[in-house]
C-alpha cells in the first residue's frame, strides 16, 4: 500500500524479500522469470472515485478506480462502466446534444452494479489501513457481512487517512531499510526486470515525467525525505547523482513502466506523470 510512512521502503524490493518467506519460496524456487510489470492500483473505492462526467468527456474502466478491494477484482466495474456511460451518451445524442457534460452518467453511477459492489466493501480499506493486517481485515470482513446481511453497518462510511503522498515520515524519523543483495535465481535487480518489460521510448522524445520545481525536488525530496523516488520507483527512472557540481536529480524516462507510482507518491506532489509521446511504453507480451 503506497500509504507507507518510511521513505527507504521500496516496494519492488518488499516483494522480492516476500518471495524468501518460508510459505512463497517454494512456489517460485526452480522457476523461471519470464516477464516482469508493474502498476498503481487505485483502490480508493466508493469514497474516492472522482467526478466522472466533464465537457466533452467522461472517465470509464481503471481511470475512474472501481476496484473491489477485498476481491482484487476491477475489470468487471471497468467494463460495466463503459457500457454504463455509452448509455448515457447514446441518449444525449439522441437528444441531439453534443459538446456538453453527461451528468446523467454522474448521477447513475452509484446506484447502478457498480455502486452496489463499491458500497458492500467501502470500509475494507480504511480498516485496513486504520487498523492493521490482522485486526483490520478481520474487522472489514466482519462490516461486509453486516453490509450484506443487515443492510447497514455500525461504521458507516469511514473515511480514509492522509493521501498517500502526506504519510511519508522526514528521513530523520526513521530507521532505513536494509534489503539483501538479489541472487539472480529466486530475487532480482529492477533494470535487468525493466529489460523483460520489453519497455521503449524514442530516445528523442521530451521526459514525459515533469518535474514542476527542481529546487524544490532538491530541497524537500532529497534533502528531508532522503530521496524516496530512487526507492518508489519500480523501474529505476528516478536517481540522484554526486557529480563535482553536488547533487543532481536524474530522470531515466526510457525505463519507465508508467505505474504512475511517482505521481502518487512523490511527497510534494512535484512530479507529473503526462502520456508520452509516441506511445511508447511497456510491451506485456507474458502478462
Amino acid at each position: 500500500h503506497l500509504n507507507y510512512k518510511n521513505p527507504t521502503l521500496s516496494p519492488f524490493d518488499e516483494f522480492q524479500r516476500f518471495k524468501t518467506h518460508p510459505m512463497v519460496r517454494d512456489v517460485f524456487e526452480g522457476g523461471k522469470r519470464i516477464g516482469y510489470g508493474t502498476r498503481a492500483i487505485m483502490e480508493g473505492g466508493w469514497q474516492s472515485v472522482p467526478r466522472l462526467s466533464f465537457p466533452g468527456g467522461c472517465l470509464v474502466g481503471d481511470s475512474a478506480g472501481f476496484v473491489n478491494v477485498p476481491r482484487i477484482k476491477g475489470s468487471h466495474n471497468a467494463v460495466l462502466s463503459g457500457m454504463l456511460c455509452a448509455d448515457h451518451v447514446f441518449a444525449a445524442l439522441q437528444a441531439g446534444r453534443a459538446n456538453d457534460e453527461v451528468a446523467s452518467y454522474e448521477d447513475a453511477w452509484r446506484s447502478s452494479p457498480i455502486g452496489y459492489d463499491l458500497k458492500r466493501v467501502r470500509n475494507v480499506k480504511p480498516l485496513w489501513s486504520r487498523f492493521g493486517t490482522f485486526a483490520g481485515v478481520a474487522l472489514g470482513g466482519l462490516d461486509m457481512w453486516m453490509t450484506e446481511l443487515l443492510g447497514w453497518s455500525f461504521f458507516g462510511t469511514m473515511k480514509h487517512g492522509k493521501p498517500d503522498h502526506e504519510c511519508l515520515l522526514p528521513l530523520s524519523q526513521v530507521k532505513p531499510i536494509k534489503y539483501d543483495k538479489p541472487d539472480g535465481v529466486l530475487t532480482f535487480d529492477k533494470l535487468s526486470s525493466v529489460f523483460l518489460s520489453n519497455t521503449n521510448h524514442e530516445e528523442d522524445q521530451p521526459i514525459h515525467l515533469k518535474v514542476k520545481d527542481m529546487s524544490l525536488q532538491k530541497a524537500s525530496e532529497h534533502d528531508v525525505y532522503g530521496g524516496p523516488s530512487q526507492r518508489y520507483c519500480p523501474a529505476g527512472v528516478y536517481e540522484w547523482v554526486e557529480d563535482q557540481g553536488g547533487v543532481r536529480f536524474q530522470i531515466n524516462a526510457q525505463n519507465c513502466v508508467h505505474c504512475k507510482t511517482c505521481d502518487i507518491k512523490d511527497p510534494n506532489q512535484n512530479i507529473n506523470w503526462v502520456t508520452p509521446e509516441g506511445g511508447g511504453g511497456p510491451n506485456y507480451i507474458n502478462m
